[in-house]
């Protein structure tokens, strides 16, 4: 159970007055909100008399441990984080004694599958909880249970590219811990693991949720036979780094773009306005790894995960299209 005091004071210069403010504590107390009631004397600044002294009241209220879950004994709805607040989204910048990697190229197999790798560097990327997806937070936005976070849109993606052909490795490893703003050398790590194991892939998809914003409203969801979903972007990154300074390392990122722009025309296709453009942006994203390397985000923490989950098929189809 987690505690917070929330403190007012109402100051009452009379005896009547003091005596309301013990029957608003009774009435607290009774409504099961008040855990610790005290009343302490405070002289009123400039009181002349002691009958105008004052009672300062403090009340600790009790909070459970899921603010995502309804209130036991109150109205059947959930406390949602609402309205929106902006996400402060983890940076990627150069580090030094960035390694040079090799860059994987993969020569598909004549009749053989695609092959498709899906990680998550920010695993516990969450959505907006609703009374079939509730949660336990593990930080605002956040939960480290796969079912309730971005793993399981990954899931829900992987299935369905199977379903169309691909083989598929669904990656469900933290790379969150111990610290989010170094996720993506945790990320780089994992990639580099595969290549030491003798594993290459046709297409890399780092897959994520985004952050909502306000330019957002109203356009967050598109839908299909009164199905919401999520909208999709796809982010490929130059490597120039938001400093100037850049990495040692930079992508090909012309080459991603192709990728992410053929992903995003097929999407579109299939439902109007379900991709938002492409999104060019400083941070490398570990795509330097590949040329077939694309950064997707799975709605945002506006969207529910059902929401995510119901996009998931024209995201797969729209995949298979792109990477023939």
């Amino acid at each position: 159970m987690r505690r917070s005091t929330k403190g007012f004071a109402a100051f009452f210069r009379t005896a009547s007055g003091a005596r309301a403010a013990l029957c608003l504590a009774a009435f607290l107390l009774a409504a099961g909100s008040l855990m610790i009631v005290y009343s302490v004397p405070t002289m009123v600044f400039g009181a002349q008399a002691p009958s105008q002294m004052a009672f300062a009241l403090t009340v600790a209220t009790q909070e459970p441990d899921n603010m995502f879950a309804p209130v036991p004994g109150g109205p059947d709805t959930l406390d949602v984080l609402s309205p929106m607040e902006p996400e402060e989204e983890p940076v990627e910048e150069p580090v030094a004694g960035d390694i040079r990697i090799e860059v994987v190229r993969r020569t598909p197999q004549p009749n053989g599958p695609t092959r498709v790798l899906i990680y998550h560097t920010h695993t516990w990327e969450a959505y907006e909880p609703t009374e079939n997806a509730t949660y336990q937070p593990t930080q605002k936005w956040r939960t480290m249970d796969h079912e309730h976070n971005v793993v399981r849109a990954g899931a829900e993606l992987a299935r369905h590219l199977r379903e169309l052909g691909m083989e598929v490795v669904h990656d469900t490893s933290d790379l969150e811990p111990p610290n989010l703003s170094t996720a993506y050398s945790r990320s780089l790590t994992l990639l580099e693991e595969y290549r030491q194991q003798g594993q290459t892939f046709d297409v890399y998809i780092d897959l994520h949720r985004d952050a909502y914003n306000s330019s957002m409203k109203n356009t967050n969801t598109v839908a299909v036979e009164g199905t919401e979903m999520a909208r999709i972007s796809l982010v490929i990154g130059k490597g120039t780094g938001q400093t100037g300074v850049g990495f040692d390392q930079k992508p090909n990122w012309e080459a991603n773009l192709q990728l992410a722009q053929a992903i995003t025309d097929a999407l579109n296709a299939q439902v109007p306005d379900l991709a938002r453009p492409v999104i060019i942006k400083s941070q490398r994203y570990n795509q330097h790894f590949s040329e077939r390397a694309v950064l997707i985000e799975v709605g945002n923490n506006g969207n529910t995960l059902e929401q995510a989950l119901a996009a998931m098929p024209y995201l797969a189809e729209a995949i298979v299209r792109a990477a023939r």
